[in-house]
């Protein structure tokens, strides 16, 4: 499911479940597990997020939503928030080395990393063409990272190439695949050589915004969010998006 790896002083994170890493309530549990583990490790410096296969991470694992309905919904959505800033909170540099497609909270996730290198694929966030809404923790990090082109990829669903991301601003670099892991390793590496006190203070700074944010949200919309993904309208909608992608399959 994760494996960890290391570099030295860099911990190599891997998802590796499944075919294209969705992430389910078990994945997201062995994330926030694996985040706390790190960052009690006094010979870990840095932590680079990465995938396994042709996905970093094609988001939430809809088929698991809707075969365990509103009580899954009720479980997940509160594990999601706690896995992302488990990502976003951690006080050392993170790294993301964005293998292939970063979709929906695989994009969230590489959101929540200090810097992103991503070699192929696609990436964004997809929540609204599925016809559900943001958690506070997943609109607030995404927005954090994405800056002036967050609003426009939240309300459009649409997904991007990695030169167009670069672009607007979501990615730091793009980066040959073959390239793409030790680029991540060395960039984890220079951040992790700065003053550790220095670093994390900054970051702290750097992420107030969202995490006030992110507070409120929790506290006022998020409840509204769960009960909107629990409505049996809105599970009948995933059921029939998800029939729409594997019909577009090609057989």
């Amino acid at each position: 499911m994760i494996s960890v790896e290391r570099d030295e002083r860099v911990a190599v994170l891997r998802l590796a479940h499944g075919k294209v890493n969705a992430l389910d309530l078990e994945l997201l549990r062995a994330i926030t597990s694996a985040m706390a583990e790190l960052r009690a490790e006094d010979g870990v410096d840095a932590v680079v997020l990465t995938g396994s296969g042709r996905a970093f991470s094609a988001g939430v694992d809809l088929r698991r939503v809707l075969d365990g309905g509103p009580a899954y919904v009720r479980q997940y959505l509160p594990a999601l928030t706690e896995a992302i800033l488990a990502v976003f909170d951690w006080p050392r540099p993170v790294v993301a080395a964005i293998n292939g497609h970063a979709i929906a909270g695989g994009c969230v996730f590489a959101a929540a990393c200090d810097l992103r290198l991503m070699s192929q694929g696609t990436i964004g966030v997809t929540e609204l063409l599925v016809g559900v809404p943001f958690p506070a923790a997943a609109l607030e990090v995404f927005r954090h990272a994405a800056g002036i082109a967050g609003s426009e990829l939240v309300l459009s669903g649409r997904t991007v190439d990695p030169a167009t991301a670069r672009a607007a601003g979501l990615l730091h670099a793009v980066v040959e695949p073959e390239r793409l892991l030790p680029e991540a390793v060395s960039r984890a590496r220079q951040l992790a050589a700065i003053p550790r006190a220095a670093y994390e203070i900054t970051k702290r700074q750097l992420h107030r915004p969202a995490a006030e944010l992110i507070a409120t949200g929790r506290r006022l919309d998020d409840p509204a969010v769960e009960d909107h993904w629990c409505r049996p309208e809105i599970i009948a909608g995933i059921g029939a998006y998800l029939d729409r992608i594997t019909a577009r399959r090609p057989s």
